[in-house]
């Protein structure tokens, strides 16, 4: 479906990765961009698992933003070397690569990631994230200057990933290096995914938020039922965990802990799908599935 033509009949369209080390704020800039919650976030790292695509359609203008899994560079099981590949994937048959990195913080991860883009022929924006934590804003400067000698970049842009208004330069400067080109996606699509990846994903933001530090990266959540009737969304949802005691503590006492994760959820999911929901969830075992490439792949982690 075509999209909005301008006055001198030329639209443009291009996909936009955001690539990045883990817990730079990558979700939160798509989630700001596109003006609305695609991507889940937390304070903890590796928090998104697959790529996640948002479409900003302005005008004669359609920006496909591609969000992606924190990069690593040892990944340390299964599921963390499907992360990396998600990632990698999204650097191919792209328009525009935005590198995301922590303002007066630059690590070796970083540096990891920029080997990596070296021999990419997409113009790349160095998106300098964090910059409301800058308390001291004359340490900017040098910092600046060391990073704009490791590569050439097409631009280097400070940003807070929270606040929108910060990010019209980026925005700008993302539609300055378009092609031009048919829209890929109707003018009122924001996504790619399905109700469905969004109940999934929901339930395990909640999870993610509510556990300690290690048990979120080991839990899943696959979506078993997804019916409308009676102006009702009835979704059957199971929590995967690794092993028996984890599953005593995403149930919680009494099953309050699994009760609270639910009803947070669900309301994420009303939100989003503008409808009534009733959710139901389970907890089931799968032994080491994180580090077992046949179990990712059974739990839905397929490239």
């Amino acid at each position: 479906m075509p999209g909005n033509t301008s006055k001198n009949n030329r639209n443009y369209c291009g996909y936009v990765t955001i690539l990045g080390r883990p817990n730079v704020g990558k979700s939160t800039l798509l989630n700001n961009l596109i003006g609305q919650k695609l991507s889940i976030t937390s304070r903890k790292p590796q928090t998104t698992r697959r790529h996640t695509i948002g479409v900003n359609t302005d005008k004669n203008y359609q920006i496909i933003y591609i969000d992606t899994p924190g990069m690593q560079d040892a990944p340390i099981n299964a599921m963390n070397r499907y992360m990396n590949k998600e990632a990698t994937n999204a650097l191919s048959g792209i328009d525009v690569l935005v590198f995301m990195v922590e303002a007066l913080k630059w690590t070796a991860l970083d540096d990891h990631i920029l080997n990596l883009l070296k021999d990419k022929t997409a113009p790349i924006i160095l998106a300098v994230n964090k910059m409301d934590k800058v308390k001291d804003k004359k340490l900017l400067l040098p910092f600046l200057k060391d990073i704009s000698a490791k590569m050439s970049f097409k631009e280097i842009i400070p940003v807070s990933a929270l606040s929108i208004k910060s990010l019209r330069p980026l925005e700008k400067s993302i539609k300055a290096l378009l092609p031009t080109g048919k829209f890929q996606y109707p003018d009122d699509q924001v996504t790619d995914k399905s109700q469905r990846y969004f109940a999934a994903e929901f339930i395990r933001e909640k999870l993610i938020k509510r556990l300690g530090e290690e048990l979120p990266y080991t839990t899943t959540v696959t979506i078993d039922s997804f019916v409308e009737k009676e102006n009702i969304i009835h979704i059957d949802a199971i929590i995967w965990v690794s092993s028996k005691g984890q599953k005593t503590i995403v149930i919680g006492k009494k099953g309050a802990g699994l009760k609270a994760v639910g009803e947070q959820a669900r309301k994420d999911m009303e939100r989003m799908f503008e409808n009534k929901v009733f959710l139901r969830t389970w907890v089931k075992v799968k032994d080491k599935w994180m580090d077992n490439e046949l179990a990712i792949k059974q739990l839905g982690f397929d490239s």
